[in-house]
């Protein structure tokens, strides 16, 4: 199973990400303030589509905004349909 992973630099810009046979495979990129965690953009190697790549990614973030107490801004168009679809799973964490 690929592991997610996170980095963030400095000024808290960052992604959770994917790498499989030392390649980076998925990615979504973020930026963190003192009470928000944005998404930017959610992107998977067209190849690997289908696999749950992006929703193992989603659930890594999710935990994380839980875990740091901040609310999420999905300004990535894969992230907001996600909580738009699964409003109740998420409505804890959706910055509005």
């Amino acid at each position: 199973m690929s592991e997610v992973k996170m980095k963030l630099d400095d000024r808290r810009r960052g992604r959770f990400y994917i790498e499989e046979e030392g390649k980076q495979v998925g990615e979504m990129v973020i930026g963190v303030s003192e009470t928000t965690l944005t998404v930017y953009h959610t992107e998977v190697n067209p190849e690997l589509e289908g696999r749950g790549l992006a929703k193992k990614m989603l659930d890594e973030m999710v935990a994380y905004a839980r875990q740091e107490h901040l609310q999420v801004l999905p300004l990535c168009e894969y992230v907001h349909q996600q909580f738009r679809k699964h409003h109740d799973d998420f409505a804890d964490i959706w910055k509005k």
